[in-house]
């Protein structure tokens, strides 16, 4: 019912405020009149999808300091339902299984090992009764695997593992190839591969399609010191979903060393190419490239740039591999180079739509670098990021000048691309990256929220805009939509947040700061709901004491702040609205009350945990003075 000519006339049918004031990052489920989601934290909530009306909610208790396991905010992407029951995954590795009428536990079982630093945020898939789920770990330092379990009593009927273990250990024929492809002793970190998002289905091959991670650490010169593909991170991999057997791969950035998983959406087509029917799976990875596969093969068809890149010059369409700019390699440099795009990637697990009747799939796309500078004396940790990378080098500077330019470099788009001319139809230019996921619709319709607070419908065909509503938040998950006794809804989750809400520092605010405000809002023509008044972004004042410390303490500070702190505290101290901004936090006038909750962890149960195991209380007091240097200098700057 909703399309181009009566879009105008949507409005807000009802709402639902969350209680989880972090990233949303979940698609709706919508079953039977019930709209069902996940929020962060791993929480579960049911709906009238009429009413709007709570139906139940689940809350599997995840404690806070499974936080530090994750890289990228404590977000969970939904479920999936097989029958009368809904299966999701936690933050700290489990697998449930929920009545679906009743919001009431069937089962629960750990998928992972805790001692190491596993966790999910993916949505699981089912599969005749069999539930798929991966794990996320891959910037602290594990080794990926997708599983299986039984849909009716969560017994596990197959693990495939991404990365290959030790030599001699090895059983599989995939991962013997595998294991060739590796140098050192890569099996001490892990590996990475994780399968923290994407996965597909085609039931006509009987084919599980998952996307695979980036490799741990990222800089390859640690991880695998002599090279190698390093099989099978950052590949598409078809499975036998019965078995888990292997059937083919796909590797997208082979030896990567810039963090450019292949984990984003897989969008299964028919497609016409060079006059005859090709079935397809297609992928707008991270590392910048449109892919094109044969799906039943693995083979590639085609492979274009859809934003700016600069680390490779193209794919060579007879190897498949990358054109690579050798400047880029900086595992083999040993020199920072700043690559476009960086590990926020070009289109990273925001669901991207194809819409088979305009033969377009829609993006959402984004242009960040990075500079990528290696880790000198690079060595494994127990906590925080393990990646290889100087996070402290490639901090912003506290310059105007430089600041305005590289936001002004740091943008987003929704991307119309043709798949089967590998060209650009149309774009809609955002003034930030971090937008959210695509809905095309029936109706001609395409619609997306964006990291500017609005949520709007496009149409397909040309791109104009022909709605928008204020949403008072930014929206990073996708929308569905659903019809009820003849009336067509439209459904999203909106929450400011995942990592680059958290990492980027002032990057993070390219498109102005966003208050967090959690809400499941459903759309109808002729809706009249209203949100409340929006609330202002406010901030302490930057109020620090004078800096102290000599030069080589403070150095010291941002080191190590670079490594554990600015994953969720923001680049060079400056966080966004998500999570505490330190530099405007009471407690770096206290040493002694800082040293309690970052040496000792009195914040644990919020996410905060203590770092005593990873950090001497000489270097966390290093970073209290370092915090303090970047207060004053960016009150020298207007409290900026």
């Amino acid at each position: 019912r909703i399309n181009a000519a009566n879009v105008k006339d949507l409005g807000l049918a009802w709402f639902a405020d969350l209680d989880t004031a972090r990233g949303q990052e979940a698609t709706p489920l919508v079953i039977d009149g019930t709209v069902y989601i996940t929020t962060a934290w791993s929480k579960v909530k049911a709906y009238d999808a009429l009413s709007g009306k709570l139906r139940w909610e689940y809350d599997p208790k995840v404690p806070g300091e499974a936080g530090i396991r994750v890289c990228c905010d404590v977000v969970n992407r939904g479920l999936a339902a097989w029958g009368r029951r809904l299966y999701f995954g936690t933050l700290d590795g489990r697998l449930i299984a929920l009545d679906r009428e009743t919001g009431r536990l069937v089962w629960s079982k750990l998928t992972v090992d805790r001692s190491k630093p596993y966790a999910i945020t993916g949505a699981p898939r089912v599969i005749d009764g069999r539930v798929i789920i991966g794990n996320a770990g891959g910037e602290m330092g594990v080794r990926g695997y997708v599983a299986a379990y039984d849909g009716d009593d969560g017994k596990r009927l197959w693990r495939f593992y991404t990365v290959p273990d030790r030599p001699g250990n090895n059983a599989t024929p995939h991962l013997k190839r595998a294991e060739a492809t590796w140098k050192g002793d890569w099996w001490t970190l892990g590996g990475g591969g994780t399968v923290w998002d994407s996965m597909a289905y085609d039931p006509r091959l009987d084919l599980l399609y998952v996307g695979v991670g980036n490799g741990s650490p990222w800089n390859q010169a640690y991880r695998s010191p002599g090279g190698g593909d390093n099989l099978y991170i950052d590949s598409i991999i078809a499975l036998k979903p019965r078995t888990g057997e292997y059937v083919w791969h796909y590797q997208t950035t082979p030896g990567d060393t810039w963090d450019f998983d292949a984990t984003q959406h897989l969008i299964l087509a028919d497609l016409e190419i060079d006059g005859r029917p090709r079935a397809v799976v297609m992928q707008a990875s991270k590392n910048g490239f449109f892919y094109v596969l044969d799906r039943a093969t693995g083979q590639l068809i085609s492979a274009a740039s859809y934003v700016a890149v600069n680390w490779a010059k193209g794919i060579d369409t007879q190897s498949g591999r990358p054109i690579e700019n050798p400047e880029a390699r900086i595992d083999k440099t040993g020199k920072p180079f700043v690559v476009v795009p960086g590990p926020g990637g070009a289109h990273s697990w925001q669901p991207m739509a194809y819409d088979p009747r305009t033969g377009l799939v829609y993006i959402p796309a984004q242009e960040a670098g990075f500079p990528y500078v290696p880790e000198a004396h690079w060595q494994e940790a127990a906590q925080g990021f393990n990646t290889g990378i100087d996070f402290a080098a490639a901090a912003m500077p506290a310059d105007p000048k430089v600041r305005a330019a590289v936001m002004a470099a740091t943008r987003g788009a929704l991307i119309a691309w043709d798949p089967i001319s590998q060209q650009e139809r149309w774009r809609v230019a955002f003034k930030g990256p971090w937008n959210g996921g695509v809905l095309a619709t029936g109706g001609g319709l395409v619609f997306q929220g964006n990291a500017a607070k609005e949520f709007a419908a496009y149409d397909a065909v040309s791109g104009a805009k022909l709605w928008s509503s204020s949403v008072q938040t930014g929206v990073t998950a996708a929308p569905v939509t659903y019809s009820i006794k003849g009336e067509q809804y439209v459904a999203v989750l909106a929450g400011w947040g995942g990592i680059w809400a958290l990492a980027p520092g002032i990057l993070s605010e390219v498109a102005g700061p966003v208050r967090n405000v959690s809400r499941l809002l459903v759309y109808r023509l002729g809706g009249s709901a209203q949100l409340p008044p929006e609330s202002p972004v406010t901030r302490p004042p930057l109020d620090p004491p004078a800096t102290t410390g000599t030069p080589e303490q403070i150095a010291e500070g941002g080191r190590q702040y670079g490594r554990f702190c600015g994953g969720c505290h923001g680049d060079a101290a400056y966080a966004g609205t998500v999570l505490p901004d330190l530099r405007r936090s009471a407690l770096i006038a206290d040493g002694k009350a800082w040293a309690s909750v970052v040496h000792e962890g009195a914040l644990r149960d919020q996410g905060m945990v203590g770092f005593a195991k990873v950090l001497s209380p000489e270097q966390i007091e290093s970073i209290r003075r370092y915090v303090i240097k970047r207060a004053n200098e960016d009150k020298a700057l207007g409290d900026k």
